[in-house]
């Protein structure tokens, strides 16, 4: 490639060729190489950076991609590296007193006993509830991923406020998670009350939906969980209702708004059938959602200067 075309690419991308290089190729080592004395090597961290290298050099439009969805990448490393300081260590892990209070509040009269409602749909499962679940329990990052792209094309300042709002409420699940650690239902139906910071994930009510595709999607997922006891709040139910509120707030296609609503309501469904969270974690994570949209919208956004960044990372990623 001789350099006359080399420099129309570097225009036509908005910034010189090597300097693209070097600020892509230095995040992602840098992630790399942090990954790696705070949690170790693992090969997803190469996926990663590399997945952030190529969109950040490829062009211009590329890059500015990358940069509005930045958020996700920030909170998905902030979780992975929970892992290096689990929850349990901060506070007493809520086990069994959780549980009763689910079945004070929320417990139903079956066969005689008194059950949680992830104790009922345990006794009454079906292939088709196991599938469909699983379904909606893996739009948990897919979707709202998806409704940014489609926000970036469409209206980028909303993009940028939507990807926003979901890191912010991530930070309030996770004053959550080491305020009030708590073990998910799936715990005490295999391990009792007593409390045991070795255990591992489990895909708990999950396993019908690997079972029915012949594939361990969820036992992949879940044997790489961040801390088991990190079920108060949900925030699959968070991410859901968030996505909800920006697919009313901008207006999106009427297409979406059905799809992001049936999402919603399907997940928090989910979440308790497949034995993963309480009503009262899904509860707790809306509560999340809730707070962390009035944070941003009737906080963040009356704030001078956090609007002076809003305005200089909108100018940042406006271009094509």
């Amino acid at each position: 490639m001789d350099s006359t075309t080399v420099n129309k690419l570097s225009q036509a991308a908005g910034m010189p060729a090597y300097k693209r290089v070097l600020i892509g190729a230095g995040i992602s080592v840098a992630y790399i190489i942090l990954s790696y004395f705070v949690i170790g090597f693992r090969p997803e961290q190469v996926f990663i950076s590399g997945l952030f290298f190529a969109l950040y050099t490829i062009s211009k439009r590329t890059r500015n991609f990358v940069l509005t969805l930045m958020p996700f990448i920030v909170f998905w490393v902030i979780f992975d590296y929970m892992k290096a300081f689990p929850n349990y260590r901060f506070g007493k892990v809520h086990v069994g007193d959780l549980y009763q209070l689910e079945k004070r509040l929320f417990g139903i009269r079956y066969q005689g006993a008194l059950h949680t409602l992830n104790e009922y749909w345990a006794l009454n499962r079906s292939t088709a509830l196991d599938v469909i679940n699983g379904f909606f329990y893996l739009c948990w990052m897919p979707v709202p991923i998806s409704f940014a792209a489609h926000l970036f094309y469409k209206d980028r300042r909303a993009a940028l406020e939507f990807c926003l709002t979901f890191l912010l409420t991530n930070f309030v699940g996770f004053i959550g998670y080491y305020g009030y650690p708590a073990a998910p239902p799936w715990y005490i139906h295999t391990h009792g009350l007593a409390f045991d910071p070795a255990t591992p994930g489990n895909v708990a009510g999950l396993a019908g939906f690997d079972h029915f595709i012949g594939l361990p999607v969820f036992h992949g997922l879940y044997s790489k969980s961040s801390n088991v006891f990190a079920a108060m709040p949900s925030l699959h139910a968070a991410y859901a209702l968030v996505s909800v509120y920006y697919g009313f707030r901008k207006n999106v296609a009427a297409g979406w708004k059905v799809f992001l609503a049936i999402v919603c309501l399907g997940t928090w469904f989910a979440a308790v059938y497949t034995d993963h969270h309480y009503v009262t974690d899904v509860l707790v994570g809306i509560l999340c959602a809730i707070t962390g949209i009035m944070l941003f919208r009737s906080v963040l956004l009356r704030n001078r200067s956090f609007n002076r960044f809003m305005d200089g990372y909108y100018r940042q990623v406006s271009g094509s």
